[in-house]
């Protein structure tokens, strides 16, 4: 099923207080109301008014709609986690919601009413996935024992681009049984080390490339870009690649971590070149110390 996102059916901000709510409903349920409305659809309009409504309205219902929704935008495919009905699929308010028709079945998986009560589900377990395969998307053929006599049967399982850790995947029920949730897993990578949406990764620098300034071809999932290192870049120092993390609505980010690699002095030039910053820089690192 698609998102909806109820603030842009009302035409409010985030963060608009109860009042602004109800200014905002009361507004266009005159404009879309059927017995006196002249625009197009106006009876479609006027139950996403009222879904709208019942949502923000509430509270404790807003805040779990607000948790929920923080990486989905209108029209993107959805899918509560699959522990979401114990806390509103059979609430008290649920029959009160019951009670107005045409309610869509989004607002119905996350709290019940008028279009029926979520599908039972099963957990499945986690489907391991490298970083790459994330990026990319891909599937995977899993073996699902059934009933008593432990019989195996096949199911592949298509797992879209920009999954991130711990997301739940549901595959609609077969022969009216139950849904399958699988959990994504990434294995870990000696490079990308993901945040949500976000890649993270370590870029090893020269010290003179962090005094300097530099260009440096910087591995993404995407492929290599440059990236410019600004003169005077600090150890631990964060750049940002945007765009260039995982796929989504918006896309992830790639932050660049940077870290000073400093070269031994193994040879008497080398060690003549640190003995000359020694004294050609007049620099003390634990200056601001007790």
């Amino acid at each position: 099923m698609q998102y909806r996102d109820y603030y842009e059916v009302l035409g409010v901000a985030r963060g608009a207080d109860a009042d602004a709510v109800k200014r905002a409903y009361r507004k266009l349920a005159r404009k879309y109301h059927p017995d006196v409305s002249k625009e197009k659809n106006a009876e479609s309009k006027f139950k996403e008014v009222q879904e709208a409504y019942e949502v923000l309205r509430d509270p404790e219902k807003r805040a779990a709609y607000d948790q929920l929704g923080r990486d989905y935008r209108t029209g993107q495919q959805f899918r509560p986690p699959p522990d979401w009905g114990q806390r509103f699929g059979h609430s008290a308010g649920s029959q009160r919601f019951s009670d107005l028709n045409g309610f869509s079945d989004f607002f119905s998986s996350l709290f019940g009413g008028a279009a029926g009560a979520p599908p039972p589900e099963a957990d499945a377990g986690y489907l391991e996935v490298s970083v790459e395969e994330a990026f990319t998307g891909t599937k995977r053929r899993v073996a699902l024992n059934e009933g008593a006599q432990v019989r195996a049967r096949a199911l592949d399982v298509q797992i879209p681009p920009g999954v991130t850790d711990g997301q739940s995947l549901r595959i609609p029920a077969a022969g009216g049984g139950p849904s399958l949730i699988f959990r994504i897993k990434l294995r870990p990578h000696s490079l990308y080390v993901p945040q949500g949406k976000d890649v993270q990764i370590e870029l090893p620098l020269a010290p003179w490339e962090a005094a300097l300034g530099a260009k440096v071809a910087v591995p993404t999932l995407g492929g290599t870009v440059e990236l410019t290192v600004p003169a005077g870049a600090q150890s631990g120092q964060k750049l940002r690649l945007r765009g260039r993390g995982l796929p989504g609505t918006p896309h992830g980010d790639q932050i660049v971590s940077i870290k000073l690699v400093t070269p031994a002095a193994q040879s008497a030039q080398a060690k003549q070149a640190y003995e000359r910053m020694k004294s050609e820089f007049n620099f003390d690192p634990r200056a601001g110390w007790p």
